[in-house]
């Protein structure tokens, strides 16, 4: 098991090994799933140039609202 501390300031290093399996660079988001007393770290793709996101508002996604937005 790969281990790192907690500081008083409640930050940690992710460690090294742990970096390299995930591909994680300064910069990087990751994401955090508990799921019951064990937590899932994940690294989080970067959004890529020109994804929209307002893409999952689905609540958005009415005709009417593509009418109403069309030219902004």
């Amino acid at each position: 098991m790969i281990t790192s501390k907690i500081s008083t300031k409640a930050q940690t290093t992710i460690p090294q090994s742990v970096r390299v399996a995930l591909g994680l660079q300064a910069g990087d988001t990751v994401g955090y799933a508990i799921e019951n007393d064990r937590v899932i770290l994940t690294r989080i793709s970067a959004r890529k140039e020109g994804d929209d996101p307002f893409v999952t508002f689905s609540e958005w996604d009415s005709p009417e609202d593509e009418t109403a937005y069309r030219d902004l």
